[in-house]
């Protein structure tokens, strides 16, 4: 199998990665997007003999270039473009849960800072702000009161990019001081771990604990669904414990696993690179009936 990987940094969670499918044999085309032009009519010549390519890009709009690249060229790319056009975007990710009809924090979305802090009034205090693309837990912000509200909705009203001029608002989910990320292959959990803190912001990137986190039947349930309803791949699903139930507040397409690595037992690296080699396997199945 010969595999693309498209990054910009080589983090752990790529080294996992490379020493698996290298330890397997497999020929690895390291593609630096930073390095890599893309043309419009036809594949650069060291695509040509990719089986399949493994998007790792740092960068939100490289990602969703370079997918979209792929798949002009014919060459399967994990995660779909569609699958990253969804996750990468807090609103598009919560439509498509809703829509879904997977359990997920109520959210309302505002374009102008009073309509804002409408629904911010609606909701009542606590409640959250959130940046409709962004990572690892940052400008998020947990309002606590009116002027807090006004003083942050200004400050996202003066920056320059217009995705700050849009208003991701969601309930405060009153979770018990922590939350759960489950990676799943096409919807089928590998691991999963609770991720503590003290602080309401519980992501690993922020310093929360990690420990390993069996899924139930109702928690992998809902992990195939929110999966389904991104369009499936290598994803990262996070979910909240609620006197109800689960809810699933966001799903992650170029999803991280190092704290999963070091939390778990599970050969989180071999276990992908075993779907990996199915992905690929079956692509080419399908391009032999197609040209039958």
């Amino acid at each position: 199998m010969q595999v693309g990987i498209l990054y910009s940094r080589i983090r752990k969670d790529e080294k996992l990665l490379l020493n698996e499918l290298r330890e397997r044999d497999h020929e690895v085309e390291k593609i630096d997007v930073r390095k890599q032009t893309f043309d419009i009519s036809e594949a650069p010549e060291a695509f040509a003999d990719l089986d399949i390519v493994v998007d790792r890009c740092l960068a939100t709009s490289r990602s969703l270039y370079a997918t979209q690249f792929f798949e002009a060229y014919g060459i399967p790319v994990i995660n779909s473009h569609e699958t990253a056009d969804i996750c990468a975007d807090k609103v598009k990710n919560s439509l498509a849960l809703e829509q879904a009809g997977v359990p997920t924090p109520a959210t309302k979305v505002a374009f102008t800072k009073e309509t804002a802090m409408d629904a911010i009034e609606e909701f009542g205090y606590p409640c959250v702000l959130k940046p409709v693309v962004g990572s690892w837990g940052r400008l998020m912000a947990k309002i606590d009161s009116p002027d807090a509200a006004e003083a942050i909705l200004e400050h996202k009203a003066t920056l320059g990019h217009y995705e700050h001029k849009v208003f991701y608002v969601q309930e405060f989910v009153d979770k018990p001081g922590q939350d759960i990320r489950v990676l799943a292959t096409d919807g089928e959990p590998i691991a999963g771990m609770v991720r503590s803190s003290d602080h309401w912001i519980t992501n690993a990137a922020k310093g929360a604990e990690t420990d390993v986190f069996e899924p139930d039947e109702e928690a992998k349930a809902l992990v195939q669904k929110a999966s389904d309803a991104v369009g499936g791949g290598l994803l990262g699903i996070d979910l909240m414990e609620t006197e109800d139930g689960y809810t699933v507040h966001e799903v992650n397409h170029t999803v991280e696993f190092k704290a999963l690595d070091g939390a778990v037992e599970t050969d989180i690296a071999g276990t992908v690179v075993d779907w990996l080699e199915q992905k690929a396997a079956a692509a080419a199945d399908d391009e032999l009936e197609v040209s039958a």
